[in-house]
């Protein structure tokens, strides 16, 4: 696999996250961002290498973490699809919602 696309509100996540950590720190806030990216192109060569959450979703979604970040994504698509970034403190019912929502 050699591509990966992010959902339009998963770029719109790290986005946010990045302007929430940017309001103390930009540098912190480019930072992670940095290393969400990373993250994301580390997964997209083993794509299985991400955890299964069948509690939050019945697709065969893996996950990735990056410090309290989750990384949502599609392991078997060509191109790999990054369906969300969210806190991984959120409740397990709004995470559910947020990967509903996004196909």
């Amino acid at each position: 696999m050699s591509a990966y696309i992010l959902h339009p509100q998963a770029f719109r996540d790290i986005d946010e996250i990045r302007a929430y950590i940017a309001e103390d720190s930009p540098d912190a806030a480019d930072r992670l961002v940095t290393e969400i990216f990373r993250t994301i192109r580390r997964v997209m060569e083993f794509p299985d290498q991400g955890y299964r959450r069948p509690n939050l979703s019945s697709r065969p979604l893996r996950f990735a973490t990056v410090r309290e970040y989750v990384i949502a994504y599609v392991p078997d698509t060509s191109p790999m699809r990054v369906l969300a970034v969210f806190h991984g403190r959120r409740s397990p019912r709004v995470m559910a919602a947020i990967l509903r929502g996004r196909e």
